[in-house]
């Protein structure tokens, strides 16, 4: 196609039309065509009405008139009383679509039965294509993932594109083009693309031995991937749930790409310039509000004097006042012959063009009470002007730039400090995300609850883990607790938790289990997008990066992102730093984002896993010689603990038959300060 196809939005509610904020279905809408509509759609009008039969039509005829290819329309479906919309579409319709009926319906029957009492209508207008969705937002997503990759191909069509021409290369091509292939339909309930199955991919993980080598046998596979047609939501009880993941392998680069396409831009604020500042990223550049010094200055203890022509100050000389570095103190002016005590720091006297060091001075007399200098002989020659003395705006001038947008501001170095000393208290930065952690199952425990864990219990060590990492690199952390492992609690945890914090991190649910209910609660109750579910790296491989669209209290539409961890300790960890870490850098306008890469040589021999790149947690050390060397916490189970103590780095390593042999060179990822040897 050489240019995008015209799409518009109808919301039929009563509701919305009364107060737009209480409508969730438009952006969810949108996003589908943005994300998953192949770049064929221009969404250009939305637009909202009540449930009455006319206003319905009247909107549908305007959109007639302007040739919109794709009408959506959503709500009023129902069976209730104020359900007009099929009402309302079908006498319009010149050509009605069963078709696309039966692939929605599909759809939703795959999901809930009730999908039995909605009366979804489809069919063209003129040169204009009518699909009718239910009202609620997963229902809505749901029926247009259903059937949204044939939807160019049928606008084409109602536009009047010649048949022949478009159905050359036969169905296969169609198909091709479209992004579909044969049978799909079929292996994801017709949803249309194969990540909204709602499998999972990881178990909790905490207690369940994934036996990641070092020891300890793999899981195993009898039958190769694929082999087995994906099942329904794992809703519908265990005899029909996946029994393998929908979600494409994704490689590291990849995914790290995919964190980066959708977490959203930093925020900027405003920002008091004291202790709460260090961490902060600076969304401007900075310039001195005042000279740096704001006067002339002695940088010297001793005596400030008005230099004559021939340099020499050989003499004794009156000492007529005294400059300390205490504020306020009026001072006279001073005159050739004359001298004034001064310190360092303190602005020099009008009049004064030099000042001489106290060692190269003499006391002669004192006052009569004896407290005080009355006369100093001065025994420098070729004295010149400005000696010791400190100009107005040397150190920094006004107006000058003295930090750039982009900056991080840190607790160590001196930019708390040189702000401070040109008179900026306030300075605009990018606000720093909030992070809330949910662990999740049935079977987690508070880690400090009193009394021995019962059959099946475990507890939550990741929580506290992945609280203290984030803490660690300067994010505000609420504590989310555990959810169980039922759909409607998980829902209204995370909803509740979408309204406290920019990001959520949760742990465990994430697997192909029957109560891993995750992703689903993602995808069907909560309308989100999962971008990623599964990653080819050992540990860590059912880690989930999703967004979900949310409304803030200023009615402001967004996406908040979600990461799932797997449950197992080791791999919680490393898909934070590796993952969720770069995130929230993006989002704080930190640059580079993630941890900081080095290259190391290996202290002794590393065995490496045949199929999946592995981030191995080692211990990094620097030598006397200046170099670094790498060696492993030991076993790297993913459910090993132990693995973890007194690792500071993730080493890189590929996957392959191996070994790698001691003094080999890979790169480090650190996660901590490096160790000495020395």
């Amino acid at each position: 196609m050489s240019s995008k196809l015209k799409a518009a939005i109808l919301i039929v509610s009563t509701t919305a039309a009364k107060d737009p904020s209480k409508d969730a279905s438009a952006e969810i809408l949108k996003d589908v065509l943005e994300r998953e509509g192949g770049g064929n759609w221009d969404l250009v009008e939305t637009k909202i009405v009540p449930d009455k039969l006319d206003e319905i039509q009247g909107a549908l005829k305007l959109w007639f008139t302007k040739q919109v290819n794709l009408i959506l329309t959503t709500g009023g479906t129902g069976f209730a009383t104020s359900d007009n919309t099929p009402e309302a579409v079908l006498p319009l319709l010149q050509k009605q679509a069963p078709g696309l009926v039966h692939g929605m319906l599909a759809a939703s029957l795959s999901v809930t039965p009730f999908a039995m009492m909605s009366r979804p209508v489809a069919g063209v207008r003129d040169n204009s294509l009518i699909i009718t969705l239910p009202g609620s937002p997963k229902g809505a997503k749901e029926n247009l993932q259903a059937v949204l990759k044939t939807l160019p191909h049928a606008c084409l069509q109602a536009a009047g594109m010649d048949s022949r021409t478009l159905h050359a290369g036969g169905i296969k091509k169609l198909e091709s083009d479209a992004g579909i292939k044969s049978g799909e339909a079929a292996r994801t309930h017709s949803h249309g693309h194969s990540h909204h199955t709602h499998g999972h991919d990881h178990g909790h993980g905490h207690s369940h031995g994934h036996n990641h080598g070092h020891g300890h046998g793999g899981p195993v596979r009898h039958t190769a991937p694929g082999a087995n047609p994906l099942s329904n939501d794992p809703s519908l009880g265990p005899s029909r749930r996946n029994r393998e993941s929908p979600y494409p392998m994704l490689e590291v680069d990849d995914a790290l790409a995919r964190i980066r396409e959708n977490t959203s831009a930093p925020v900027t604020v405003n920002a008091r310039v004291d202790r709460s500042l260090p961490g902060s990223v600076l969304a401007e550049d900075v310039k001195a509000r005042a000279n740096v010094p704001a006067f002339r200055a002695s940088i010297v203890d001793g005596y400030a004097v008005v230099v004559p022509k021939d340099g020499n100050l050989k003499g004794v000389f009156p000492v007529v006042s005294v400059s300390h570095a205490a504020p306020g103190e009026g001072f006279k002016h001073l005159n050739e012959g004359e001298i004034a005590r001064i310190t360092t720091g303190a602005p020099l006297p009008p009049g004064a063009t030099s000042v001489i060091m106290v060692e190269d001075t003499v006391l002669k007399t004192m006052t009569d009470d004896g407290k005080e200098e009355k006369e100093v002989e001065i025994l420098a020659d070729g004295v010149k002007e400005g000696e010791n003395i400190r100009e107005v705006g040397s150190d920094i001038e006004k107006d000058t730039l003295i930090l750039g947008k982009g900056e991080q501001i840190s607790a160590v170095g001196g930019e708390i400090g040189l702000l401070a000393a040109v008179g900026v208290a306030e300075v605009k930065v990018y606000q720093k995300p909030i992070v809330g952690v949910l662990s999740t199952g049935d079977e987690i425990v508070e880690h400090d609850r009193p009394g021995e864990l019962r059959l099946g219990e475990v507890r939550d060590t990741n929580r506290i883990t992945l609280m203290s990492a984030a803490q660690e690199h300067g994010f505000e952390v609420v504590d989310l607790g555990i959810a169980s492992d039922k759909p409607g609690t998980l829902e209204e945890t995370l909803r509740d938790a979408l309204r406290k914090v920019d990001m959520i991190i949760t742990t465990g649910g994430v697997s192909m289990g029957e109560l891993d209910l995750l992703k689903p609660t993602i995808e069907r109750s909560l309308g989100g997008t999962i971008h990623f579910g599964r990653v080819a790296m050992k540990p860590g491989k059912p880690t989930t990066f999703a967004t979900v669209p949310f409304k803030s209290n200023s009615g402001e539409r967004m996406n908040k992102i979600i990461f799932s961890l797997p449950g197992n300790p080791a791999s919680a960890i490393v898909t934070f730093h590796l993952f969720v870490l770069p995130s929230l850098h993006q989002m704080s306008g930190i640059e580079p984002a993630g941890l900081t890469k080095v290259p190391v040589s290996l202290a002794h021999d590393f065995s490496l896993d045949k199929q999946r790149p592995e981030y191995h947690r080692a211990v990094v050390s620097i030598g006397k010689d200046g170099t670094l060397s790498a060696e492993s916490t030991g076993g790297q189970r993913s459910s090993k603990v132990g693995s973890l103590k007194g690792a500071n780095a993730l080493l890189c390593m590929p996957a392959g038959k191996g070994p790698l042999r001691k003094g080999e060179k890979v790169d480090a990822l650190l996660m901590g300060a490096i160790r000495t040897e020395f």
